[in-house]
């Protein structure tokens, strides 16, 4: 499949709808969550019948919530703080999972990319290099869209233990703020329900 066709297909739309933009990070994380509904044949997920584990933050993450249909929301989606382009997929309904993992040596750094980046968030670039990193930004997330598979990732079977299905409670008042909150999050101290947010204070004041 050639950039044409990937930039024309409705589920990358939704992508870069969602994100707000093409980049590096969103070619990255289509072509990770692709690779690992295929790798299950799982259908985007409903409900909860698929758990996404990322382990990162940027750009890839939100290309994941699209396609997998895994969110914060849902509680389906898990972050892991590593600094990873790494993508792990499980399904509820075989228990069975994969671990998509960038290749050290599948997308270099680019020096020029790299300096560019650097001016442009300092607000020190001026029209041309502007213009260059437009240009450079946009090979890189294309060149990302018609990479073999293997050569980008590393694909691996996987089985971990599933998180517990997202939770309802009704909500109480907490005794400090007053604000509802969800009972199960609450902590008490001194008989008192508080949530999370004023039990730190409450106890970082003692």
């Amino acid at each position: 499949m050639n950039v044409e066709e990937v930039l024309s297909r409705e589920d990358f739309k939704r992508c870069l709808e969602f994100h707000g933009h093409l980049c590096p990070g969103v070619s990255i994380g289509y072509r990770a969550a692709r690779a690992a509904m295929e790798h299950l044949a799982a259908r985007r997920a409903e409900d909860e019948e698929v758990v996404a584990v990322v382990e990162t933050d940027a750009c890839s993450a939100d290309a994941v919530q699209v396609l997998t249909g895994c969110t914060f929301g849902k509680g389906n989606l898990i972050y892991r703080d590593h600094g990873k382009m790494v993508l792990t997929l499980l399904s509820r309904k075989t228990g069975e999972g994969v671990r998509v993992a960038m290749r050290p040596d599948a997308f270099a750094p680019d020096p020029e990319h790299m300096a560019l980046i650097q001016k442009v968030t300092r607000g020190e670039a001026n029209e041309a290099e502007k213009a260059r990193f437009d240009q450079r930004h946009i090979q890189r997330s294309h060149d990302v869209l018609v990479m073999e598979t293997e050569a980008l990732f590393k694909i691996e079977p996987t089985r971990i233990d599933l998180p517990p299905q997202a939770q309802i409670a009704p909500s109480e008042l907490c005794a400090v703020c007053g604000e509802p909150t969800m009972a199960t999050k609450m902590e008490v101290v001194e008989g008192r329900k508080l949530c999370r947010d004023c039990f730190q204070k409450v106890t970082s004041s003692k």
